[in-house]
Order: C-alpha cells, then sequence, then structure tokens
C-alpha cells in the first residue's frame, strides 16, 4: 500500500500521523475526530490557547470552518498555496481544541503535494501544526523528531510518512484577519508588511486585540515582563483594552480603572503558571519623583504584565526602566462622531 493510502487509513481510524510540509515536518490528524485531536494536543504536551491550524485543499474547503472576510479572501488569493497561516474566526465544526480559546482558527493550504493529497483523500482537514513538541526545535527530518521526543509521545505517533530530510526553510507567516486588518502575528517565509494598527469597531473588538497580543507574546513573558503603553483621549478604549488583559488572564475581579488608586494589582494563574498583572493610570502624577515612587522597576519582573494608560506623561522614563521588557506601545484614536465606536489603533515598539 503507498504511504498516501495508509497514512488515510490511519487518520480515519482516528491516529496520529507524521507528514512533510512545504517547511518541516507536520502532526496531522482528523481535524473533525475527538479522539485524534486529544491524542495529537497530548503528544504535542502544550497549546497555550493558540489555534493548532488545519490544513485544507482550497477555499472552498475552508469556507465550511471558517467565516472568510474581504481581507482574507485577498490573502487566500494572492499568497495561497504555500507557506501562509490565515487566522479567521471559527463556524466551531470541528473538534474541542482546534479553534483557540477565542473562537478563532488558523487555516493552511499547503504547497507539498503529499500533505495535500492526504487532505484530499481524506475528504476534511486535518490538522497542520509542526510535529515538534513544546519548545523544541521544529522538525526537518524523521531522525531529529525522534532525538527530541520521548518514548511516550514516539508511543502516540501511529504512522510516519518519511520524505527524508527536508531544506530548511522559514517557518509560515500567521496573519490574524478576525479584525478586518491583518495583524502579523508571526513573520515567516512570505513577507507581508505589518500596517502597524487595525479598526476595533467596538469595545468588544478591543478586548478581542488585547487577548491577541497577550497570546503572541506569551513565550516572551516567560523570561521577561510585558509591558503595554497605552496612549489616546479619554474613551479611546485603554481601560477597555487593559480589560482584555484581565479576560486572557482569567482574572475573576472586574478590571476597573485606576484613575483614583493610580495603580491596581492582580494575581493570575494560567496553564498552571503564576503570574501579575499591574493596570496603572498615570493621568495625575505631574513630577518624576511621583512615578518613581510606584516603584515600576523593581516590579518588572518575568511573568508580570503591566498596562499603563496615559503612557505618554512619562514616555521617556517608562522606557528607560522597561529596557529588559517586551514593550508595546499602542495609540487609540476615536474615528469621529459618523463612526462614535470605532477606534483606530496602532502599535509598535
Amino acid at each position: 500500500m503507498d504511504p498516501v493510502a495508509q497514512a488515510v487509513k490511519v487518520l480515519r481510524s482516528g491516529g496520529l500521523i507524521i507528514y512533510p510540509t512545504e517547511t518541516c515536518y507536520g502532526a496531522g490528524a482528523d481535524a473533525a475526530n475527538q479522539s485524534a485531536v486529544d491524542k495529537l494536543l497530548r503528544y504535542k504536551s502544550r497549546r497555550e490557547g493558540r489555534p493548532l491550524s488545519i490544513a485544507v485543499t482550497d477555499q472552498t474547503m475552508a469556507s465550511k470552518y471558517i467565516i472568510m472576510n474581504t481581507t482574507a479572501k485577498n490573502l487566500y488569493n494572492k499568497f495561497l498555496p504555500g507557506p501562509l497561516t490565515i487566522v479567521s474566526a471559527g463556524r466551531h465544526k470541528l473538534a474541542k481544541g482546534v479553534e483557540s480559546e477565542t473562537g478563532t482558527l488558523g487555516v493552511r493550504i499547503p504547497d507539498h503535494p503529499v500533505a495535500l493529497e492526504l487532505v484530499r483523500r481524506l475528504g476534511r482537514p486535518i490538522t497542520a501544526t509542526s510535529a515538534n513538541v513544546s519548545y523544541k526545535p521544529r522538525p526537518y527530518s524523521i531522525k531529529q523528531l525522534l532525538t527530541q521526543t520521548s518514548k511516550k509521545q514516539q508511543g502516540l505517533i501511529d504512522y510516519i510518512i518519511d520524505a527524508g530530510a527536508l531544506p530548511k526553510r522559514p517557518v509560515s507567516t500567521i496573519v490574524d484577519t478576525t479584525l478586518d486588518d491583518p495583524l502579523v502575528i508571526r513573520q515567516g517565509k512570505i513577507n507581508i508588511p505589518p500596517r502597524g494598527g487595525i479598526i476595533s469597531k467596538s469595545p468588544e473588538e478591543t478586548k478581542k486585540l488585547a487577548q491577541t497580543l497577550c497570546l503572541k507574546y506569551w513565550k516572551d513573558l516567560q523570561t521577561k515582563p510585558l509591558m503595554f503603553l497605552l496612549i489616546g483621549e479619554l474613551g479611546a478604549g485603554k481601560t477597555q483594552f487593559a480589560k482584555g488583559i484581565g479576560a486572557w488572564l482569567k482574572i475573576k475581579q472586574p478590571i476597573t480603572s485606576p484613575t483614583f488608586t493610580i495603580a491596581k494589582e492582580y494575581d493570575w494563574v494560567r496553564y498552571g503558571i503564576k503570574g501579575r498583572f499591574l493596570h496603572l493610570d498615570t493621568w495625575r502624577l505631574q513630577h518624576l519623583e511621583e512615578f518613581e515612587a510606584l516603584g515600576l522597576k523593581k516590579q518588572l519582573l518575568p511573568k508580570t504584565i503591566m498596562a499603563i494608560e496615559w503612557a505618554d506623561r512619562s514616555f521617556d522614563y517608562l522606557l528607560k526602566i522597561a529596557r529588559k521588557a517586551k514593550v508595546v506601545i499602542l495609540s487609540l484614536q476615536t474615528e469621529g462622531a459618523a463612526s462614535p465606536t470605532h477606534r483606530r489603533i496602532t502599535f509598535g515598539r
């Protein structure tokens, strides 16, 4: 029996396969089979809320599982098939754990004959996550894969399509299109210049952006503090962004503006990791001594997230003390009376 036919047989039975893609070796399971996806998640060890991503044959198949807006369609038409993962709002038709915790789903149309043939013969999506386990290098050969996985993890693999050593090509680019304007989550082989901002049409979309950025920088947060410097007029959405952070961290207390207390602190536990969230409103602070009295420098520790409203009032000082932090600067602006709920949010470092 040819390898693709055998692999499809394994997929239909709920098994886990390793297969070649145009970037590295991938881990494939029937994305609609809950037991198969659960097995893949045990193999991967940790996903931290991210979508698994699925491989499909074309836009028609993709549209069955995601809500494809104009931005996504343009990217599909221009770059796929190829090393690009397009994140859209999911239709919740796949096994639990394939979509992210916020209901988004990453989709790829692979530019590799084996990967495409697997999906075509199965007749539905397979997972398109890389075959490496958590925090290990992406595998470009089966030998490399076997050296970086435990016997327990190898025991979860039901079939391997060994295509030899794959070229060490760059990773796929990941673009989130759920807010209409494309947001580059990871820059890979396909170069999509980041626009630097998006239009948020509601407070909920502003909160969702905060959650997306927390997920993007989650790995950085394990080794350094994460600081969001929020700049914008009254009512521009700074506190809504902070509420999105609180929702992402699963903080049970309500996140409210610390206008009168200046700073509020929250403990959080996520994926078994403990940390702190500091939410500050610096509007009332007038002098450098007042900023220094907050002791922020000593609180800038790994697994600490800070969201600082009116950061432009102390911009130089904050950048100075945050040299070892991951800093994200966000400017939030209202779009005027014609679109009272819309906010233009630009960001960068």
